[in-house]
């Protein structure tokens, strides 16, 4: 297969997985009749743990592939794209509902659209500031006609998504400039060798070991925590790294555009009631994706 052909499978793939990312964060904090179990610090702290875990033999196997030119930009890897946003999502999801956490995930290519743009001052075509712009109106309108179906957060919780967005954008940008000589696996594997430290200081500085030791339902979140970890962390690092490899960081932002989707399908399956307006945003939103990277595939694969 071409490249663009493999960038758009892994980007629905990556899609699925991290649609479903949401729901496994609320999980882990939650049982399905509210009970508590591990708070939103003590989540992101298991998540990274089990992630670096997982990730450090191909860490140790490829050390040597690390340069110094390398270690600003899997830092930038580390704290910014893995850990802050680790952190600040399962904090958002404790006021609002995690389908409308996955659509505010759509801010995160206009942020790469505009770092480009100011920071690595990338050329920007009309058709991706025009795409954007409709996919962004789609996004909007699926928020204002799903309504319904999500709890009411505060403004301190919206703004943690959308500062995760940013560093997301931040992240992916710095893949793409500052680490593409590395591979895929490369990147994810080295830059979850620095964040294991920091890792297994906040899983025992949040006291997570005595939430397992006492809590009942432990077990039943960190079975959800872990499948967030190993494929929605570790596996999706290396998908998206790949993506980016293989194509744009506008591209491989638009992954966040296919999220409110899949959130949608997933909520389907928990019983939720999509209506024409929900479904007709969806098409918008899928417009903007395709008129935004008409263009950039062909440049960039």
């Amino acid at each position: 297969m071409s490249k663009k052909q493999i960038s758009w499978i892994l980007l629905i793939i990556l899609s699925i997985i991290w649609g479903s990312s949401f729901i496994l964060m609320k999980k882990g904090m939650f049982t399905d009749d509210g009970e508590h179990i591990f708070s939103s610090n003590q989540v992101g702290s298991i998540r990274m743990l089990i992630a670096s875990i997982v990730m450090l033999p191909f860490a140790i196997i490829r050390i040597q592939q690390i340069k110094r030119k390398h270690i600003i930009g899997l830092l930038i890897v580390c704290f910014i794209g893995n850990i802050f946003p680790a952190f600040l999502f399962p904090f958002a999801e404790r006021g609002v509902s995690s389908g409308l956490t996955g659509m505010l995930n759509s801010f995160t290519p206009i942020f790469t659209l505009l770092i480009g743009i100011l920071i690595f001052k990338t050329k920007t075509t009309k058709n991706q500031v025009i795409g954007i712009l409709i996919a962004t109106i789609g996004v909007v309108l699926l928020s204002l006609g799903g309504k319904q179906n999500y709890s009411d957060g505060n403004w301190i919780h919206i703004g943690a998504i959308i500062l995760a967005t940013f560093f997301y954008a931040l992240n992916l940008s710095a893949i793409k400039y500052k680490l593409n000589d590395l591979k895929a696996l490369d990147i994810a594997s080295f830059a979850f060798l620095f964040i294991f430290p920091f890792a297994l200081v906040s899983f025992f500085y949040f006291e997570t070991e005595k939430s397992i030791t006492n809590n009942p339902f432990a077990y039943e979140g960190l079975f959800y925590i872990s499948i967030l970890a190993i494929i929605g962390t570790s596996l999706a690092l290396v998908i998206f790294n790949k993506i980016i490899a293989y194509s744009s960081p506008v591209f491989a932002s638009s992954v966040t555009y296919f999220i409110p989707v899949v959130a949608f399908l997933i909520g389907i399956l928990y019983g939720e009631k999509i209506g024409v307006i929900e479904f007709l945003s969806l098409i918008i939103v899928l417009s903007g994706i395709l008129f935004t990277n008409k263009n950039t595939i062909k440049k960039n694969i």
